[in-house]
This record gives structure tokens, sequence and C-alpha cells, in this order.
């Protein structure tokens, strides 16, 4: 740790700490290499303290009324949309997307913070009455305690965002974000401490795998929520679930588009190239392959030139598409998955790589790039390579693309683009995977649903936000009741299961 250089804190009972931990990592501008903060790995007692914050301030919390938790949502909100500018800023600063894609990065989150302020409509329980005689049976939705998310470099508003309001509608939260760029994590955790989240029901530290086990081992967190890699996603499920907790992960993709020659050919083109190349392709709902259908194969030329037209520089650059790769690391990953498609026989239709970015020379770019002929046994098909990179495949029929989209083990998101709704119902109906765009090239759903990943992209039932997430952070306790008359006396000892 350098005295010169701002150091990340932890927040942990309400306050913002100074760690004590020995080991620090640097928070680096992906386009110029400047050091912006330096972040802790939280120590073990630190996580223990965080916890245990969280374990007092639920006792009094879970009792707080639902109005005065909602008024809390409500003048979060308001504090993001103030400090929305301020938010994105810093956000381009550690994450590298542009200003315009940070901005969007914050408000998919607000929409979540908005949704949670409904949340006494969310949590309503069910009644049925006179399910015997004198008896009512009812639901109630508790909260479970102590909750904890782990949460990506990529989006480092919107899915801390997805997690902790939703979470502390009634428990209390412990968040892990990315070491790379906790910074506008960091932030919105102020506005939410601003806003009048009490001490405790919020709490963050800051970590790699160690603090990753810790949360998945410790005894009084009683559910974990991860966004992040297959590899990290796939040991937090079978950790956490062996320590007896409920825990949802969505992890790696491999998304695909289906364009039909009926497709309108701009608005097609416009969206792939927005859905491939956006954010450096460093998106779970990246499009990373586009399956191209009979005639619609001759549109390669035009995809290619699509993608040349995109402005390639700094996130804080004036009419910047795309900005760096997140660290050197990722530049390396992607330049050398480029190399390998090259070696395993795949047209490199468009090469990205080192281009020449006035002014950030230093920075981690890589430039759209297409490969064409792509087959699945290869390597740039079958690993997600978080990049800008848009892999190319033709098929003569959709029922070919489906089978061939069907046959990949990831789920995340698909798409079709076509003019036909007969086409479009069919590859609702046939495709095996959670979230379905058509003419839509991201399929994320609005807050009222659910994220709805599945296959290999997802362990556990329950998705992230919407309703289903309502039902991950709350226990349903039903409750059968009889109430006899004053007058009614029993004569008889009923020694069967049944009501009467």
């Amino acid at each position: 740790m350098t005295g010169s250089i701002p150091t990340v804190k932890l927040l942990i009972d309400g306050q913002l700490i100074e760690s004590n931990s020995k080991q620090w990592r640097d928070v680096i501008n992906p386009a110029t290499q400047e050091i912006l903060a330096q972040v802790p790995f939280a120590t073990a007692e630190e996580v223990d303290r965080a916890v245990a914050s969280a374990k007092t301030a639920f006792k009094t919390w879970r009792k707080t009324p639902i109005g005065a938790r909602a008024r809390i949502f409500l003048k979060y909100q308001q504090l993001i949309r103030e400090h929305m500018k301020e938010l994105a800023a810093m956000l381009t600063a550690e994450q590298g997307k542009t200003l315009a894609d940070a901005e969007g990065d914050v408000f998919r989150g607000l929409e979540v913070v908005e949704h949670a302020a409904g949340i006494g409509n969310l949590q309503l329980g069910e009644l049925a009455n006179n399910v015997a005689s004198g008896v009512d049976t009812y639901t109630l939705l508790q909260p479970l305690g102590v909750c904890a998310g782990i949460t990506p470099f990529n989006f480092p508003a919107m899915i801390p965002l997805w997690m902790f309001p939703m979470a502390i509608a009634g428990n209390t939260f412990v968040l892990k974000p990315s070491e790379q760029d906790p910074m506008v994590t960091m932030r919105l955790c102020e506005l939410a401490l601003e806003a009048g989240v009490p001490p405790g029901v919020l709490n963050v530290v800051h970590g790699g795998p160690e603090v990753v086990n810790a949360i998945c081992d410790h005894p009084d967190i009683k559910a974990v929520s991860f966004v992040g890699s297959t590899k990290v996603g796939t040991h937090v499920y079978n950790r956490a679930s062996q320590a007896g907790k409920r825990v949802q992960c969505m992890m790696g993709a491999k998304n695909h588009a289906i364009v039909l020659p009926d497709a309108h050919k701009e608005q097609s083109l416009n969206a792939i190239a927005g859905a491939a190349f956006g954010a450096a392709g460093q998106r779970c709902m990246a499009l990373s392959v586009v399956v191209l259908v009979g005639e619609a194969q001759q549109w390669i030329p035009d995809l290619v030139a699509k993608a040349k037209s995109l402005k390639l520089s700094a996130g804080t650059e004036p009419g910047a598409d795309l900005g760096p790769l997140v660290s050197c690391a990722a530049l390396d990953r992607v330049s050398g998955l480029i190399e390998r498609g090259v070696a395993e026989g795949a047209t490199l239709e468009l090469d990205g790589r080192n281009p020449q970015v006035s002014g950030y020379e230093k920075g981690n770019f890589v430039a759209p790039t297409i490969f064409s002929g792509v087959k699945a046994e290869m390597s740039i098909y079958r690993e997600e390579i978080f990049g800008p990179v848009l892999c190319v495949m033709g098929a003569a029929t959709m029922d070919e693309a489906i089978e061939l989209i069907n046959a990949n083990p990831n789920g995340n998101g698909t798409a079709i683009f076509t003019r036909s709704g007969a086409a479009a119902r069919h590859f609702q109906e046939e495709i095996d995977v959670g979230q379905v765009g058509i003419n839509v090239p991201i399929p994320v759903p609005v807050p009222m649903f659910s994220f709805t990943g599945s296959r290999a992209s997802k362990l556990g039932d329950l998705g992230p936000y919407g309703k289903q997430v309502v039902q991950f952070y709350t226990q349903t306790k039903t409750v059968t009741e009889r109430w006899f008359d004053e007058e009614a006396v029993g004569s008889t000892v009923n020694t069967t299961i049944n009501l009467k």
C-alpha cells in the first residue's frame, strides 16, 4: 500500500473503514494504465466482523415496517439519479466502457432499485379461507437473515444493484465486488447509507479466492448470489451448497443470433454490431456468434463494413463506441484466442489486434474482430472470448441453425432477426435457451421479470431480480389455524390426519 494513492475502504456496521490487510491490489485505468486506487484483500477477521454486523442488524431490520424500508429505496433511487454523471465517470475510469454505456450500466441497476421500492406488493402472501371447518391457511414470505453477493468486473454498478436492493428489502447483506473495479460499487454503497440504510444492513468486503471461500463457508450466511465466470461460479455453487446455503450462480455464455434472409438488413446489422462489440464484448449477454441462414450468408462484407465504422478509443472520448479491455491479462487472452482462431482455420475477415489509438498507446485495446467459416470444434467457438470478437457461422435452414444453438452447452441468451411472425414463434418454441430476443439482440428483461439464463450458464433454480429473486431471498412459512366458537365443545378425539 502506497500512501499517496487513495485506498478503497471496507464497509462494516455503517462505517467506511481502512483495512488492516497486508495484501493490496492496484485499481488501474485500462485506457491509460494509471493507478486510480488500491483495494485491500480483507482479512478473515474483517469478513467475520462484516457478517456479525449483518447478523446483529437483521434482528431489528426485519421488524422495520415495510413502508419505512420502501421510503429508503425511493430516496436511494433519487440519489442515484442525482449522481448519475459522477457514477458513470467513475465507472468508465476503472472499467473502460464508454460514458454512455456506463450510464446505461447504472440505469439498468437503478431500475431494480425502483422495483425494490414496491417490496410491500412483491412480498404478499396468500390466504385460503375455510379450508376445513373453521380452518384457514395462509403463507408468509419471511426474510432469511444474512445474505451475500459476489459480483464481476464487467457491470460494477448494475450487477451489485441486481443483488443488494432486492436482498435488503428484508434481509441484511455482505457484498464482495470485483477487486478490479470496486470504486463505483463503493460509491453506490455510500449513497445507500445516505438514503437511510441502517448500519449493518449493507456491508462490503473486498478480496480474492480466500474471501470468496469465507463467504461460501460462513455458518451465519444463509444465501449466496454470484455472477461471473463458469469456473468460479461452479466452485461457489458446490462449496456454498455443501455448506447448506441457498445459491444462485449466473455464469458463462456463448450467445447466438440467427439471421433469416427476410430480416431488415440495416436494422439487423446495426443490432448485431452493437451487441457484439459494445462494452468491448465484455458482457455475459454479448452476441458472440451470428448464424446467417441461406442468402443472409452474403451479408458478411456488410457486417465487416459496419464493424469498421465503429470508433475505438478511451471511454471518455466523445463518439467512442467501444473502449479498452479491463486489464492487460484480458488483452493477452483475447489476442491469444484470435491467434488460435486463425491457426484452427477460421477466416479472419477483420483483425482488431494491435490497433493504434491516438493518445492512449498504453491502453488494453482490441478493435472489432470478425471470423467467418467458424466450426463448432474451434476454440473461438467453444470458449467465451469476452472481447470484441464475433464468430460468423452459416446454416442452410432455420432448423439447422436452431439445432446448432441447442447443441451448445450454454443457455444465457439468443435472438432471431426476421420479419416473419411464424418463424419467430417457431424459434421461441424450439430453442432451448433461457432468454430469447426477437429482433432484440440482448434480451435482458426489465426488473418486473427475472434474468432467466439456463443450462450451463446457470446453477440454482431461481434467477436474479424480479419475481424469482423475491422467492430466493425469502422463506415461505405456511400457517394453518383454527379458531373455535366459544360455545363449541369437542366430544371426540380425532386420530386421523384429516381436518374436519
